[in-house]
């Protein structure tokens, strides 16, 4: 059976729908409630190089953090990885891991390509 892994923030509906969706499948699947476990920037590095996408495409750009920060989309992505490691808010959610492969669930559906 694949292993899947999604980081999960519950008060988030797309985050919800994501888990229940890889629920639905039968998929034995590890929760990570990223903002109480939040990734190094080691992992949110391994994550990126995962997903294919700059380190912006990770980002909820619209949260107060983002601008109290000084960040801009054109920040280095050095500062961005940083930043989301400092403050987890600031990481899109949800982001599963399956078969060696990432994706993030916006929408939801999007993780489908990877199990």
């Amino acid at each position: 059976m694949t292993q899947v892994t999604i980081w999960h923030n519950p008060r988030c509906s797309k985050s919800r729908q994501t888990l229940a969706l890889l629920r639905d499948r039968g998929l034995q699947i590890n929760e990570r409630r990223y903002l109480d476990d939040p990734p190094d920037e080691a992992l949110l590095r391994a994550t990126r190089a995962l997903l294919d996408i700059p380190a912006i495409a990770m980002m909820r750009t619209g949260e107060p953090e983002f601008r109290a920060a000084g960040l801009t989309p054109d920040s280095p992505e050095d500062a961005l990885i940083a930043a989301m490691a400092a403050t987890p808010k600031l990481i899109e959610r949800p982001i599963v891991f399956a078969n060696g492969k990432a994706a993030l669930g916006r929408p939801p559906e999007a993780v489908l390509a990877i199990l």
